[in-house]
């Protein structure tokens, strides 16, 4: 692993990667809602988005995007990736700008993956 490693470095900048995270919290510090992520490269990486059934449709996932999307461009990012299944927020992300650049099809079988991109 560590050739790996040493080989990629000697072809690019080393692979330094900062870990991201923004949460919500309920009145009783119960986590309500919850972006993770980390930017490397120059690119902001988002793993993964979730907000609590009670809380979606009143903004908090475009608001954790849009400040995820700030820290990424603090740090020198200028673009973030991420990726989504069909049956969860293909049409959310899209609406963020973000554009499919690839997909996997029956992944997981009877679904797709989707793979975006945005320029920040």
């Amino acid at each position: 692993m560590n050739h790996l490693v040493e080989y990629n470095n000697s072809q690019t900048q080393p692979d330094v990667h900062e870990p991201l995270a923004i949460w919500v919290r309920d009145a009783d510090s119960t986590i309500v809602a919850g972006l993770v992520g980390k930017t490397n490269w120059e690119w902001l990486y988002i793993s993964h988005l979730w907000v609590s059934e009670t809380l979606r449709g009143q903004g908090y996932g475009s608001k954790m995007m849009l400040e995820a999307e700030n820290l990424g461009k603090q740090r020198g990012c200028g673009h973030a990736y991420l990726d989504t299944f069909s049956f969860q927020a293909l049409g959310f992300y899209q609406r963020l700008g973000y554009q499919i650049f690839g997909v996997l099809e029956d992944f997981p079988p009877g679904h797709q993956r989707y793979f975006l991109a945005k320029k920040l």
